[in-house]
């Protein structure tokens, strides 16, 4: 009877310590992604840091909660929102990004590429989903 008692003991330690130990990196890849925000260059770079480590550090946390409570409703819920968290965050930032290029938003100098503006000027590509649309520079100021 000591030794099934031990033994359970040891099983829960070992969960508790993984699941610390998932929590901490979710916890370091939102740290990561809060840094990203202050320091790269410009906003595009910063929507792809951010989105992406908040998106790990999400999965991670999730992780660990439904390891630690282990209830199928904790767990069923977890997984909803890692679906929705998947689906959602990779739109989201391609809006943002997309909307900000339209916008006339300026890239970093020494960014490699800008394939959304060359796919604009080739006349295959069809891109012209943004006539009309007032650019930054095109709209006057409320002062």
């Amino acid at each position: 009877m000591a030794t099934m008692l031990a033994l359970e003991t040891s099983v829960q330690d070992v969960v508790d310590v993984t699941t610390a130990v998932v929590l901490l990196v979710g916890l370091f890849f939102m740290l990561i992604g809060a840094v990203s925000l202050h320091r790269l260059p410009d906003a595009y770079n910063r929507l792809h840091g951010a989105s992406i480590c908040v998106t790990l550090g999400l999965t991670c946390m999730l992780v660990a909660a439904a390891q630690e409570l282990g209830s199928a409703a904790v767990v069923s819920k977890a997984l909803i929102t890692l679906v929705f968290s998947f689906v959602a965050s990779p739109i989201g930032s391609h809006l943002l990004a997309k909307a900000a290029h339209h916008g006339g938003l300026e890239q970093w100098e020494k960014t490699l590429g800008d394939e959304l503006a060359e796919d604009k000027t080739n006349p295959s590509m069809g891109c012209t989903d943004d006539s009309g649309i007032p650019r930054a520079d095109d709209v006057p100021s409320a002062a």
